[in-house]
C-alpha cells in the first residue's frame, strides 16, 4: 500500500518549505494544493496560461495568500524551480525545460499516492471509467467500508490524507493526462478498455496507450490488475503485468475473473446473477459492473454485489433521463466524449434515437460511429467544431449502406437542442451524446450536460 516507508504527510510538506515550488494550472485540483502549500509556509509561484482578466477573482485570491503569479502565453518559459506540480491537462513534454533546469516534476495525484495511508483502487480507460469508479465506491460502502472517492471524479483528496485511516479505501478515477509519467502503485488497478482518444493532446495513439500503462507498470505480485479480455489493447497488457490479473469478458468464459455468457454473470464457474437484473441499461454497463465486481473481489460479498447492481441508477450526465415531455424522452449523455462511448450509448436503446452530437475535435476518426449511426439513429443533429467532420463520415457510411438518417448541421447549441425537440414525436428518445469533448464551447462535460438539462427543462 502507498505511504509505507515514506515521508509522512506533515514531513512531506515541511520538506517543501525550503524549495522553490511552482504549481502549473490553477484549476479544480490545484487550488486546494496551493492553499495547502501556503499553509505550510512554502513559497509558491502559480503558473497559468490564462491572463489576469481571465483568472478574475482567483488572481486576487492567490496574491492575497502571498502566491506569485506567472500568467499568459509565456507562463512556461525560463522555469527555474526545485519542484513543479503539473496540472493534469498539460503534457509532461511541455515541462522539459523545467526538468533540464533541475526541477522535480510531480502532481497533486502523484503526491497523494506517495502519502496515502490506506488501500488504493485506481480506474482508467477510454470509456466507462467514471461509472466503474462510482460502482466500486458504492460496492465498498455497501459492505461497510469508509471510502474516499476522488481523482478525475469528485474532489482532490490530497488535503484529506491526515483524516484517512489505514482501514479505509481510496477509489480513484485517473485520466491519461493524470497518468502520463506519474509514479503510482495502486493496490488494485482497473483498465476498462483502450480506444483512440485525446489525440489532440497526446502526440500519438502509442503515447496515449503508454500513459494508460502507468496505472500498472509499477505494480508488483502483491497487487491486482483488472483487465478487459475483449479489448485488444488491454488484453495485450498481460505480457507486461507483474500483478495478479483478474479478467472480465462478455465474449468468453474466463476462469480467473468475471464473464457474462448466456445472459449470466459468473465468477469463474460460479453464478453471481443474471445480467438483465442490472438496473443500468446497455451491454457496456454489464462490462462496467463486471469490472467493478473484479476490483472488489474478496472485499465485497456476492449478496452486496447483487444488491448494488439491482439498485444503482447511474451517474449524472451518463444516459441520464432528464424528463419526458409529450411522450418524448430526453437523455443526457454528455460524458460521452468519444465515438466509442456514443456508439455504446446508441446500442443501449431498442428504438432508433434522435441524436445530438458534435464538439471539440480530438483528431479521432468517426468512421466506426458513422456506421452505427446509419442503423441506429432516426435523425442526426450536429453542432460544434466537429459537425462537418461527423456529417461527412455519416454521409459516406450512408453511401456504402444505402440507407441512413437525415443529417442537420446547426450553429448554436441551444438552437440544435430545440431543433431536435421540434423534430421529435411521441415515443421518440432525444439523446445528447456528443462523441467529442466539450472544450469548443464549455468548461467541461458537466457544464455541457447542465446546459442541455436546463434547455430541456424549459421546453413547454
Amino acid at each position: 500500500m502507498e505511504g509505507e516507508d515514506t515521508l509522512t504527510f506533515d514531513e512531506y510538506f515541511q520538506s517543501l518549505r525550503s524549495e522553490r515550488v511552482a504549481v502549473v494550472g490553477t484549476g479544480v485540483s490545484n487550488m486546494p494544493l496551493i492553499r495547502l502549500l501556503v499553509s505550510y509556509g512554502c513559497g509558491v509561484t502559480a503558473c497559468d496560461m490564462r491572463t489576469r482578466p481571465q483568472l478574475g477573482s482567483a488572481a486576487r485570491e492567490l496574491e492575497d495568500m502571498g502566491v506569485k503569479l506567472r500568467l499568459g502565453a509565456d507562463y512556461l518559459e525560463d522555469m527555474h524551480f526545485d519542484v513543479v506540480f503539473r496540472t493534469p491537462g498539460l503534457h509532461p513534454n511541455a515541462l522539459e525545460g523545467a526538468k533540464k533546469n533541475g526541477a522535480v516534476i510531480t502532481s497533486e495525484m502523484e503526491a497523494f499516492f506517495a502519502l496515502c495511508p490506506c488501500r488504493t483502487i485506481a480506474v482508467t480507460g477510454s470509456d466507462g471509467k467514471t461509472t466503474t469508479t462510482t460502482l466500486i465506491s458504492e460496492l465498498l460502502k455497501k459492505q461497510g467500508y469508509t471510502v474516499h472517492l476522488g481523482g478525475n471524479i469528485g474532489k482532490p483528496l490530497l488535503a484529506e490524507v491526515p483524516e484517512m485511516k489505514k482501514i479505509d479505501i481510496a477509489v480513484l478515477e485517473l485520466s491519461s493526462f493524470q497518468l502520463h509519467g506519474m509514479d503510482c502503485r495502486p493496490d488494485t488497478a482497473v483498465v476498462t478498455n483502450v480506444f483512440p482518444n485525446h489525440l489532440d493532446v497526446h502526440p500519438s495513439y502509442e503515447d496515449y496507450i503508454w500513459a494508460k500503462k502507468s496505472i500498472f507498470s509499477r505494480q508488483g505480485a502483491d497487487c491486482r490488475l483488472v483487465l478487459n479480455r475483449d479489448n485488444e489493447i488491454t488484453r495485450s497488457f498481460e505480457r507486461e503485468a507483474k500483478a495478479d490479473i483478474l479478467w472480465f469478458s462478455r465474449m468468453e468464459a474466463v476462469e480467473s475473473g468475471y464473464s457474462c455468457t448466456d445472459g449470466v454473470i459468473r465468477r469463474g464457474g460460479v453464478r453471481i446473477m443474471d445480467a438483465d437484473e442490472i438496473r443500468l441499461p446497455g451491454a457496456h454497463n454489464i462490462e462496467n459492473m463486471m469490472a467493478a465486481f473484479a476490483a472488489v473481489d474478496g472485499l465485497v460479498s456476492a449478496e452486496n454485489c447483487r444488491a448494488v447492481a439491482r439498485s444503482f441508477a447511474g451517474v449524472a450526465h451518463r444516459l441520464e433521463l432528464v424528463r419526458t415531455l409529450r411522450g418524448v424522452r430526453y437523455y443526457n449523455d454528455s460524458i460521452a466524449s468519444s465515438p466509442t462511448r456514443t456508439a455504446a450509448g446508441l446500442r443501449s436503446f431498442k428504438e432508433k434515437t434522435i441524436l445530438i452530437a458534435g464538439g471539440h475535435d480530438k483528431n479521432i476518426p468517426f468512421d466506426g460511429l458513422a456506421r452505427e449511426i446509419t442503423g441506429r439513429v432516426k435523425a442526426l443533429f450536429l453542432t460544434g467544431e466537429t459537425a462537418e467532420k461527423i456529417r461527412d463520415a455519416v454521409l459516406e457510411a450512408e453511401r456504402e449502406a444505402g440507407y441512413g438518417p437525415p443529417v442537420y448541421v446547426l450553429e448554436g447549441f441551444e438552437e440544435t437542442v430545440l431543433a431536435a425537440s421540434n423534430y421529435a414525436q411521441e415515443g421518440d428518445a432525444v439523446l445528447l451524446s456528443p462523441a467529442c469533448s466539450s472544450f469548443d464551447r464549455f468548461k467541461n462535460f458537466v457544464e455541457r450536460g447542465d446546459t442541455f438539462r436546463k434547455i430541456v427543462e424549459g421546453l413547454e
